[in-house]
């Protein structure tokens, strides 16, 4: 995704690279500027007139003479790069994608050391979540507590998410293994494993990004392990971001329920190469959310640019052409 790219993958790379060589054309042209530049003119010139020549002086100073032809040589930087065919990665929407936003409802969610309540501040970073992320990006939703329910699959319909967010209640038991495991069998592409734990046979074919979302405020208690469930994922090519939310025990916040279980959550992002947050206030979690908005709703693509670069060669030679003529035929003469 977008803000995970490495540097590597930052990189401008060149469908014909060998006309890169083009390149070395600009030293050499700039070294037959500076010899002209020194030759001594081969006959004399007079002028006709004492301003004129003030004029021609004025025109020729030190470092304005020499913008023209730095324009004319940056634009044929820009055209031999444009001639190689530049390919950059762009941040476009993660329309290929698909996200599960997975939201504990246990009881313990009604705690209120995140005011109003955890559950009331989760749906609305999770709402947030939402709206920050590109249209064309498919979003579902998975409530859990003893139980796991995909209340809405990945649909373009954020709306319909969001109606769903608003909607939650609260439930019994703390189920986080249940939870991820039906967030990635609502994913395209994916499967629930069989009783004995193995996944069907997977069709030759490449899978679409897939992402789980998982917010918990507590310890798995029933249910399928999340360690277990983390696995699956990672063998059907989900990243799962895990947010554990609440403040320490110590706080004397009005909580139910016990400690969280950040270890956990924090393995299950491991494992499946995601990254673990942990929210302790409602500001904190709407930016740990906003966050994964950018990171998870777009994504870079290589995409040719030679038409920028194009472009950009045509303005400097405008440029440079403008100058020069400026310089040689000023207003008022």
């Amino acid at each position: 995704m977008f803000p995970a790219n490495s540097p590597r993958d930052m990189r401008i790379t060149f469908l014909w690279p060998a006309l890169l060589w083009g390149l070395l054309l600009i030293p050499l042209l700039a070294m037959l500027y500076v010899r002209v530049l020194r030759r001594p003119a081969r006959h004399p010139v007079t002028f006709s007139t004492q301003g004129t020549l003030a004029h021609a002086a004025r025109a020729s100073s030190r470092y304005r003479r020499h913008v023209g032809p730095a324009l004319f040589g940056a634009a044929g930087i820009l055209l031999v790069l444009s001639a190689a065919r530049p390919v950059a990665p762009i941040p476009v929407p993660a329309d290929r994608a698909a996200i599960m936003l997975a939201l504990d409802v246990s009881g313990s969610m009604r705690s209120q050391d995140i005011l109003p309540t955890r559950l009331e501040a989760a749906k609305a970073a999770a709402s947030s979540f939402i709206d920050s992320v590109p249209d064309r990006v498919r979003i579902g939703l998975v409530a859990f507590a003893g139980f796991a329910t995909v209340l809405v699959p990945p649909v373009t319909e954020h709306q319909r998410v969001k109606d769903a967010i608003a909607g939650l209640g609260y439930a019994r038991r703390t189920a986080i293994g249940e939870g991820l495991l039906e967030s990635v069998a609502a994913l395209p592409g994916r499967v629930r494993p069989g009783p004995d734990g193995a996944l069907p046979p997977a069709l030759p074919q490449p899978k679409p990004s897939g992402i789980v979302v998982l917010l918990s405020d507590g310890n798995n208690n029933y249910g399928i392990a999340p360690l277990d469930a983390a696995e699956i994922a990672r063998r059907q090519e989900v990243t799962v971001y895990t947010v554990g939310i609440g403040q320490p025990m110590s706080t004397g916040a009005w909580q139910i329920g016990g400690s969280l279980d950040q270890e956990t959550l924090q393995s299950i992002a491991t494992i499946t190469g995601g990254t673990y947050y942990h929210a302790s206030s409602a500001e904190g979690l709407r930016q740990i959310y906003r966050r994964l908005a950018r990171s998870v709703g777009w994504e870079r693509r290589p995409i040719e640019i030679s038409a920028v670069t194009a472009a950009g060669a045509a303005v400097f030679f405008l440029a440079s052409l403008s100058l020069s003529w400026l310089l040689v035929h000023p207003a008022g003469l």
